[in-house]
């Protein structure tokens, strides 16, 4: 699988088929997957904390710690699609309406280089 070749739907079937040979449809209500959203974005930010910003740019080259925030992120991107699949909520078409907000609230104009738009 590369994100080249692999398409949203088809992770979004991987993970609900992994899901139900678990029979853990049970305990995957929005409150509940929310909620573990945030421990999996937590354990990720740990490979993060306490270093400054450009040491944080270093973390991938170590091989180890590579592998464990790339394994932090995909629990990630799994509790996301578990939550979009157990909402029916297309997150294709979820980011790209999203996007076009973006695109009005952060004019390039007023955004670029900037982390902050003055008023």
């Amino acid at each position: 699988m590369s994100d080249t070749t692999t398409t949203v739907s088809q992770l979004r079937d991987a993970w609900a088929q992994f899901v139900a040979e678990r029979e853990w449809q049970q305990f995957h209500s929005p409150k509940n997957l929310v909620m573990a959203l945030s421990v999996e974005v937590s354990e990720l930010m740990e490979h993060f904390l306490w270093i400054d910003n450009s040491t944080s740019h270093q973390v991938a080259l170590d091989a180890a710690v590579r592998e464990q925030v790339s394994d932090e992120l995909a629990d990630v991107a799994g509790v996301v699609f578990a939550l979009c699949n157990a909402l029916n909520l297309d997150l294709s078409d979820a980011i790209a309406n999203k996007m076009a907000k973006n695109v009005v609230k952060y004019p390039v104009e007023k955004s670029r280089g900037r982390y902050r738009i003055e008023e």
